[in-house]
């Protein structure tokens, strides 16, 4: 019996390269002391005592609404979320403005990309403010693509990341070589629900206690972030 002839092999595809979704508040943009502020300032309108940082990085969970069911014993009527919600954005947007981003973040931005990889953003900051926040900023041509959140405030990151993989499509983005870097356990949260891995900042708005909680590496630093995130998606 003859054997039949043996063609060449057929080409093995590239491997997807890894991919970093960065979050932005209290991640690359350092703004815990204008969250606090706003925070203290939206409190004192509605006649609630002011609240410390450390209070508020374990008592801080997404949806937000929780985090005002911690501080007041039930959650808020959808009349006193309207008021809280305004009035936290109204004074936070007014602190940010002196806000700068994270130690390290922009050469990490540009490093990353000189090595050939790619990174977009992902936030829960309303997208018409964090477009043009980014760009002031100077780093947004480091993205593929920003998106910020255009429903309503008091959501979770997992249906938005969902979104912004999607439209991701075509550019050689996959979930499982895509890490999320954030500093809430909800991002933790949003990775696995896609299939991504996360990594965990301790910078903005929860202790480390909390995230540790989450189950993934938790770093001090964003250096140590996009080193453990190179490790996670090689």
């Amino acid at each position: 019996m003859t054997a039949a002839p043996v063609g060449p092999a057929a080409p093995v595809p590239a491997p997807a390269a890894p991919h970093i979704v960065w979050d932005w508040n209290g991640t690359l943009l350092h703004d815990i002391d204008a969250v606090i502020a706003a925070t203290n300032a939206s409190f004192a309108e509605l006649g609630l005592a002011p609240i410390t940082l450390e209070r508020y990085r374990e008592l801080y969970v997404v949806p937000v609404p929780k985090f005002y069911e911690r501080l007041m014993g039930r959650l808020p009527t959808d009349a006193e979320w309207l008021v809280m919600d305004e009035a936290f954005h109204r004074h936070y947007w007014v602190a940010a403005e002196d806000a700068g981003l994270a130690e390290g973040a922009r050469e990490l931005l540009r490093d990353w990309q000189q090595d050939g990889l790619t990174q977009s953003l992902l936030s829960l900051a309303p997208h018409d403010k964090l477009v043009p926040l980014v760009r002031a900023h100077g780093i947004d041509t480091h993205f593929l693509r920003v998106d910020g959140r255009t429903g309503p405030s008091h959501t979770t990151k997992a249906g938005h990341l969902v979104r912004h993989l999607a439209a991701l499509d075509g550019t050689g983005v996959t979930a499982g070589r895509t890490v999320l870097i954030g500093d809430a356990v909800d991002d933790a949260l949003a990775a696995a629900h896609v299939g991504a891995r996360a990594v965990l900042y301790t910078g903005g708005s929860h202790s480390r206690g909390s995230l540790e909680s989450a189950g993934v590496p938790v770093v001090d630093s964003l250096a140590e972030a996009v080193r453990t995130a190179r490790e996670l998606a090689g």
